[in-house]
This record gives C-alpha cells, structure tokens and sequence, in this order.
C-alpha cells in the first residue's frame, strides 16, 4: 500500500471522518462504519486533506485536465484544498469550480462558482464519497450545459464498496453510465487491512468483533 493512503487512513481515524459502530445510513442500510467529510473543518485538516486527493489525482489522472469541478456543497471546499495542493506538489496551475444550488441573477451571475468552464476543457470532479451515484446525476448535466467540457474522470476519497443500484459498486455504476474513468484515494478494504487488530490514535479501532460487523454487512451488501 502505498504510504500517502496510510497516511490518509490514519488522517481520517484522527479527524475524526470515519468512525466505527452501528451507524444508519441514509439509504437505510445499517452499517459498521461511516464516513463524514465534513469533519474536516479546521485549516491544517484541509491542507492535509488537499494535498491526498491532489496524490491520488495525480496517480490517477496525470497532469492533463484543466478543472477541478466539486459538486455542491461539500465537493467546494474539497476542489478548493485540491487545487491549491496541486500547484504546491507539481507546479501546475488548476482550476476550480463548484456549482450553486440556484443560479445566481446579479453580480457573478450563473450556476457556476469559481472559474467559467470553456469548450475543451478536461474536468476532473472530486468528491467525499459516492454510494449512490445521485451527485453525479444532477452533476453531468450541469457541467455539460456549461461548455463542450470532457469528464477525465471522478476522484472521491474512500470506496465503501457497496452496492449502488445493482450487484456492482456506485463508483463502477457511474464509469459504466458515464464512460469516464472513477477512482478513490482509498478503498474500504484498504482500511481494514492496515487497521484490522492494528493500533491507530492508541486503540485497536477494527477488533475481531468490528471486523466480523464489517464482513457480514459485505456480505449483505457488498459489490460483486
């Protein structure tokens, strides 16, 4: 594995963006672990958190896309931290951009914040996390309304590797649909095979009986 995504395992115990325990998701399903970028709230967590995805994009995606697009609201400050963690670790300059809720009529009018897209522009977008595939239904078509953009490819931070809305997962249920490229900085099984009976923060986070949870729910949910 490589050592930024045990960094980032360990970044995420210690901000406190996954927890282990009896969580209910809001698809209903009853999960032993649950992910929640929105802890990342203090500007240290977000250079951090920056500099990851902007690894895993690299890895990922190269240098050749233009803009980083972050779905409203939490994808804004993800593309933010992202871009500026871009210049800082490969010297390039990458936009950002985010949508609003409602299109704006006065001022910096329309849907988009940050910069305009242009035809010809090659669009990573970046988010927390997908289970459902829901964000990116609403997110296609605003970005293609936009300009005649090309989607590189989608960048979330983990892979829960569940079911999406067949027996495959959400993030490959989206590269099918959509014919671009998906990636996470890590998977799920990533996470249990560098905490399973392993120390983080002090404790034993993934015991026998939390590993057990998390293998019966894969078996009940997990993709094929």
């Amino acid at each position: 594995m490589e050592k930024y995504k045990q960094e980032f395992i360990e970044f995420m115990v210690e901000s406190h963006a996954l927890k282990f325990g009896d969580f209910t998701l809001k698809s209903g399903r009853k999960s032993p672990f649950f992910m929640n970028a929105g802890a990342y709230v203090t500007g240290f967590q977000l250079r951090r958190l920056g500099r990851y995805y902007a690894e895993a994009i690299h890895q990922n995606y190269g240098d050749d896309f233009d803009v980083l697009f972050g779905p409203a609201y939490k994808g804004i400050p993800l593309s933010v931290a992202a871009a500026i963690a871009y210049s800082e670790l490969y010297g390039k300059e990458i936009r950002y951009a985010s949508n609003r809720k409602e299109v704006k009529d006065h001022g910096d009018t329309g849907i988009l914040l940050g910069s305009k897209l242009r035809d010809g522009d090659r669009v990573v977008i970046i988010e927390d996390v997908t289970t459902s595939g829901k964000s990116i239904e609403e997110t296609f078509p605003i970005l293609k309304a936009q300009a005649d953009v090309e989607i590189v490819g989608l960048m979330v931070s983990l892979n829960r590797q569940e079911r999406g809305k067949s027996d495959r997962s959400a993030l490959e249920e989206i590269r099918d649909l959509y014919g671009f490229r998906t990636a996470a900085i890590v998977t799920m099984s990533e996470v249990v095979e560098l905490l399973y009976n392993r120390p983080c923060m002090g404790k034993i986070l993934i015991d026998d009986e939390i590993k057990a949870a998390i293998d019966a729910y894969y078996e009940e949910y997990g993709a094929k």
